[in-house]
């Protein structure tokens, strides 16, 4: 599934090719992605002006003077920049198409994605504003973790892949940071030290920032505008070896399942 990351990869390598064209037409060849795609769109956005291509947690977001385009990769989406002469795929669902024939191709296997329209503020649209604030902001850091985990027994993992404590920390980028910070997965959230937050909160920004250097992680299905795959998962710590030895101390990465998702973790380097 792509995760912050690699939505922000996907951001980052269309936006250069698309921001400040005007939309010239919309197909929708398939509209029941996980929300119906609004009729609305194929008339809305031709004529208008792309402003800008952001990002709030796993949401793309494509500003024009009108209204707010939302797009979300669900668990197999891509966008990739093509022409209108490229060959159409198995599974390309819609194409955004400019003045100058760029198109933006969003194509999803799995139909889990979503492409959306609003005309008010997107914040405040309801699957963004109960969002918990970016982890490479610095509205992240130790003291607002610690505030959020106080008398929670929840597993610290679950806490942080929880989008409304802070948006983007998916699976691997869990596992990764809490291993990195020294933090067993299972420990209660709510027994973390002051200085615990802090490892976790500086380990959580360092691997976000190291996978969207190398531009995501590819396990099967994500791919960047380009077509080409992420290379962050070269450099797993534990996410995927359970059972093989800890890179650190040699001991064997233990595997289990927190809230129904793979954990992985090194007994002796996390406590």
């Amino acid at each position: 599934m792509p995760e912050l990351p690699e939505v922000e990869t996907s951001r980052r390598g269309i936006a250069p090719h698309i921001t400040g064209k005007v939309f010239k037409a919309v197909i929708v060849r398939h509209p029941q992605l996980r929300w119906p795609v609004p009729e609305s769109l194929t008339s809305d956005l031709p004529g208008q002006r792309l402003d800008s291509v952001e990002r709030r947690g796993k949401y793309l977001l494509l500003t024009t003077q009108r209204g707010t385009l939302i797009l979300h990769l669900g668990m197999s989406g891509n966008l990739r920049i093509t022409t209108p002469e490229q060959a159409v795929r198995k599974h390309d669902h819609i194409d955004f198409i400019f003045a100058d024939d760029t198109v933006l191709r969003f194509n999803d296997q799995r139909r889990f994605g979503a492409a959306l329209w609003t005309t008010e503020d997107a914040m405040m649209h309801p699957l963004l504003a109960t969002l918990g604030p970016e982890p490479l902001s610095t509205a992240f850091d130790a003291a607002y973790l610690r505030l959020r985990a106080t008398n929670r027994a929840v597993p610290i993992k679950s806490l942080i892949m929880d989008s409304h404590v802070v948006v983007g920390v998916g699976n691997i980028y869990a596992s990764e940071a809490l291993f990195l910070a020294g933090v067993k997965p299972v420990r209660a959230a709510g027994e973390l030290t002051v200085l615990e937050c802090e490892a976790l909160v500086a380990a959580i920004k360092t691997v976000l920032q190291q996978a969207i250097d190398k531009g995501g992680t590819t396990l099967r299905d994500f791919s960047n505008a380009e077509g080409k795959p992420g290379y962050f998962k070269q450099s797993l710590q534990v996410y995927g070896r359970g059972g093989q030895a800890c890179l650190r101390c040699e001991e064997p990465i233990q595997q289990l399942k927190i809230g129904q998702r793979a954990s992985y973790y090194c007994s002796k380097c996390q406590r």
